[in-house]
């Protein structure tokens, strides 16, 4: 698939298949995650990797919604503040870095036929508790991963003249 085309056609999904995520294609996911530029390269991240099949009750205490425990799986993608490359004016770039692998992530999925969904409204108290991630490890992110059972809807996209601006 062209890298156009598959940017274009990727969506948000929110109904899946049970059918199980092959090792392989997990893994060629995962791959694509660790191999996202990071600043620095230092690499401030961590994906967990969550089976759904009888944690459904405590997966939802972090997300409520059905859609996000009907995929086989589901991704946390953590932030390791005290790994993150820091400007000179210290802001640290952890949430950048973070946000760059998990898009690595999600458009290496939707190549390889598989769904996500971006989830950033969850509860952090009980991703922490339901994971039982140690200190320094931040959840930032989670999708569900697996086959799509709904298809794209039409988006709705500001205008480019809108977005970008060109200096003279």
């Amino acid at each position: 698939m062209d890298f156009f085309d598959l940017i274009s056609r990727r969506y948000s999904v929110r109904a899946y298949q049970s059918k199980p995520v092959e090792k392989e294609k997990l893994v060629k996911i995962l791959e694509a995650a660790v191999i996202a530029p990071t600043a620095a390269n230092r690499q401030p991240f961590r994906m967990i990797v969550i089976p759904t099949g009888g944690r459904e009750a405590a997966l939802k205490r972090i997300y409520p919604r059905d859609w996000f425990v009907q995929a086989p799986l589901v991704i946390c993608a953590c932030g390791v503040e005290a790994e993150a490359w820091r400007r000179r004016d210290g802001r640290g770039y952890v949430d950048i870095d973070v946000t760059i692998a998990m898009d690595h992530l999600i458009l290496a999925a939707h190549a390889l036929g598989l769904g996500t969904c971006w989830v950033g409204a969850f509860d952090p108290g009980a991703a922490r508790e339901v994971l039982g991630l140690e200190p320094g490890l931040e959840p930032l992110a989670f999708t569900p991963l697996g086959y799509p059972a709904d298809e794209a809807r039409p988006k709705k996209r500001r205008s480019f003249s809108e977005l970008i601006r060109f200096l003279d």
